[in-house]
């Protein structure tokens, strides 16, 4: 994690009224928010909600529309897509502070884009496939850090930019060092990063997760001869790269799922697989389902937590 550097950070507070909606467009740099005070609910385009609490840290791909709703209401809760119908969108770091809505906040976050390089040009985020969600305590001191580099970007004082860069790189590092202790998938991402070859490795498989891979081709892309990399691969992952990619496919296809806005055959052209029997069987070997029965049992748990809900894509 030594040569971990954040290139940029550009941040801002954001205060949501009851109520309030926030559109952010998909950029071509990932986005983070950070939760203050209050809650609300986070809805990243072709993703199942996640509801923001306070301490909670989201960090959402490049090139991905974003709605936040403050306060947690059913209608809120129930849906499952980005509204098309806003007029205008909010720039992350465009402003120090950002109000919206009127009366006194009941949401209050940190959101900001970001890019972080590690060692010789690997972009940590820039793959990422689904958004990365930690919970962390008042006693890891994110919200300060957070707060000291805001006002860092805020004043005109020479230094501004890396010091602000300085002080978002440790929420970067807190983030990261959950990785050998959280019980959340996204830390696959980065479990591996002292080894840069394998590690541009896995980022090429989960952001393609659809591409023929080979073992052959891994290997040319990162310069490593065939036992090499099965060696390192194996030694970082503990099974196979197809092993893996197997792996990262049917992850994706279960985010797709609870998603519910592709159809169970496209969902599988968006995993690699032509046929959808051979999907059916994959997937089933992992989640101990078939695809359909997830979707009815992930919609079946939102419908729970939020009466109303409607369902979107067809069989």
């Amino acid at each position: 994690m030594g040569t971990m550097e954040v290139a940029s950070a550009r941040l801002s507070e954001c205060a949501f009224a009851a109520g309030a909606r926030l559109l952010i467009e998909g950029g071509d740099l990932p986005t983070i928010y950070y939760g203050l005070a209050g809650s609300g609910m986070i809805f990243v385009d072709g993703e199942a909600p996640i509801e923001l609490v306070r301490h909670m840290l989201v960090v959402a791909p490049s090139n991905r529309a974003i709605e936040i709703v403050a306060d947690c209401s059913p209608f809120a809760r129930s849906r499952s897509g980005v509204s098309s119908a806003k007029k205008s969108a909010f720039v992350p770091g465009s402003v120090n502070r950002h109000e919206i809505g009127e009366g006194e906040a009941s949401l209050t976050l940190v959101c900001g884009r970001f890019h972080a390089v590690y060692g010789p040009g690997l972009d940590l985020f820039a793959s990422l496939a689904s958004p990365v969600v930690e919970t962390f305590d008042a006693y890891d001191q994110l919200d300060q850090v957070m707060t000291y580099a805001m006002v860092e970007l805020a004043t005109h004082e020479i230094g501004r930019e890396p010091m602000a860069s300085a002080l978002f790189k440790l929420v970067l590092l807190t983030l990261l060092r959950r990785c050998p202790t959280s019980p959340n998938v996204w830390v696959e991402r980065f479990s591996l990063l002292s080894d840069p070859p394998i590690a541009r490795a896995f980022a090429e498989m989960a952001s393609r997760p659809a591409a023929e891979f080979s073992v052959q081709a891994l290997c040319k892309s990162v310069g490593l001869s065939r036992s090499a990399f099965m060696a390192r691969f194996t030694a970082a992952f503990g099974e196979s790269a197809m092993s893996v990619l197997r792996r990262l496919r049917m992850r994706h296809a279960a985010s797709l799922l609870a998603a519910n806005a592709l159809s169970i055959e496209q969902v599988a052209l968006q995993v690699g697989y032509q046929s959808r029997s051979s999907f059916t069987r994959t997937f089933r070997q992992y989640y101990g389902t078939d695809p359909s029965g997830y979707r009815a049992e992930a919609k079946r748990v939102l419908v729970g937590y939020a009466p109303g809900v409607v369902g979107a894509a067809g069989e």
